[in-house]
């Protein structure tokens, strides 16, 4: 990773766009504004390579179809193509049940339908090109402490080793489910906990020629999901009771291997060696509002995922890639003489309209979904595991649902963003 200057302080505290975020989404929403003629100041919390940022972790991420759209838009996707693996099919089922669902990138004419990615190398490609944005100023470590909403602007003040007051047009609050900012604004967000947290690591197999493959295996004990990588690596990612989770993490890695291999059976051969294993808790969070005065929330501010559709991060990228466009369109419309600056904050209003209107169905939609499968896929035996085997063998014999979750998995339903359809957000559309 490129060293990363980041300034205590600044020759001006007066920008056009604050970001308190720097994580996966916020970043992403940094660079697509890059290329505007505009000033932005990303805030951010933890360093990059601070063991508590979970956007550098070890974690695996399931990058949807859309979303390797939207990073080789922004030019990203060079750097981190040769570490990410493809995804040309996916399977889910019922342990101990008839019925599955797949979905294969042939059957929908297309090479693949999403990949694998680090989020480790993920976030370090996005910050090496923060370093390189001379538009973007970065603040960390530091956070945004009080914020003040005018008539005028909005004043934040950072807080980091030498603290500094600074100002823009719009606020876009990207710092997590938990958001501190979000909460300072009065936007409420409803928070339903699952009980339950996601053990994940990594396990080799003995079966090279299954790697392409991504699985959503149902048990009595949870979702596991496995996620391709090179040299027959997978990532799996467990979900458990949160009594179980400590036994569970306390198991040795040959006792540990048996319960995954007990769990998925032998579809992609012997279980062999595991990686350093950690856990995170899983609960479901949504912002009431989308929108403050002067302020727009995206990503897990707005909307926090349960992972087992692998979606948290492909909806935030597109609420990103969103917003993106619609600044771009706005500074794009500016009569004659009339700066990019005052051009913002003249439809301002109109661009948290129509961002509310854009987003509002997909994350909707996104979050009935993944919020469904637990429901669902949550409640052991009886007649609910007979409907949930015979939906799974129902959606693969009807091709037209096949091929709407297929869109869907690939982030590809609904409003596309210029992005997502590989064009660099920096103008409006012609």
């Amino acid at each position: 990773m490129s060293e990363l200057v980041v300034p205590a302080v600044v020759a001006s505290n007066d920008y056009d766009i604050i970001i308190s975020g720097g994580g996966l989404v916020g970043a992403s929403l940094a660079i697509a504004l890059a290329d505007l003629p505009l000033r932005i100041a990303l805030v951010e919390a933890v360093l990059p390579d601070d063991a508590e940022n979970s956007s550098f972790d070890e974690r695996s991420i399931a990058l949807s179809r859309s979303s390797k759209s939207i990073l080789n838009a922004l030019d990203l996707w060079p750097d981190i193509d040769t570490t990410a693996w493809p995804i040309n099919e996916i399977h889910v089922s019922e342990k101990g049940r008839f019925g599955s669902a797949v979905i294969n990138a042939d059957e929908q004419g297309i090479d693949h339908l999403g990949h694998v990615i680090k989020s480790r190398i993920l976030g370090g490609s996005l910050w090496d090109r923060l370093s390189e944005c001379s538009a973007i100023d970065v603040f960390c470590p530091a956070r945004v402490g009080s914020v003040a909403v005018t008539s005028t602007g909005v004043a934040v003040d950072v807080e980091q080793e030498v603290p500094v007051s600074i100002s823009s047009t719009l606020l876009v609050v990207a710092d997590g489910a938990r958001s501190a900012a979000r909460e300072q604004l009065g936007v409420v967000a409803q928070h339903k906990s699952y009980g339950q947290s996601a053990i994940i690591g990594n396990v080799s197999i003995d079966l090279r020629h299954a790697g392409n493959v991504a699985y959503e295996r149902f048990t009595s004990a949870g979702p596991l999901a496995l996620l391709p990588g090179a040299d027959g690596v997978y990532t799996f990612v467990l979900t458990r009771n949160t009594d179980d989770v400590d036994a569970t993490l306390a198991l040795s890695d040959d006792d540990m291997r048996d319960l995954l291999q007990e769990l998925f059976g032998y579809r992609v051969g012997v279980f062999r060696n595991l990686g350093r294993r950690f856990a995170y808790p899983l609960y479901l969070s949504t912002a009431e509002s989308l929108t403050a005065e002067r302020t727009i929330i995206i990503g897990n501010a707005a909307h926090g995922l349960h992972p087992v559709a692998g979606q948290g991060f492909n909806l935030g990228l597109r609420d990103a890639a969103a917003l993106a466009e619609l600044i771009a369109n706005a500074i794009a419309s500016a009569a004659a003489g009339v700066s990019p600056a005052d051009q913002l904050n003249a439809e301002l209003e109109g661009i948290q309209s129509a961002y509310c209107e854009w987003r509002q169905a997909d994350q909707r939609n996104v979050v009935s979904f993944t919020d469904g499968l637990i429901e669902l896929f949550g409640k052991p035996g009886g007649a609910v595991s007979i409907a949930r085997g015979l939906s799974l063998l129902g959606f693969d014999l009807l091709p037209a649902a096949k091929r709407g979750l297929a869109r869907y998995a690939m982030g590809q339903g609904g409003r596309l963003s210029r992005l997502a359809r590989g064009i660099r957000t920096s103008g409006s559309e012609s």
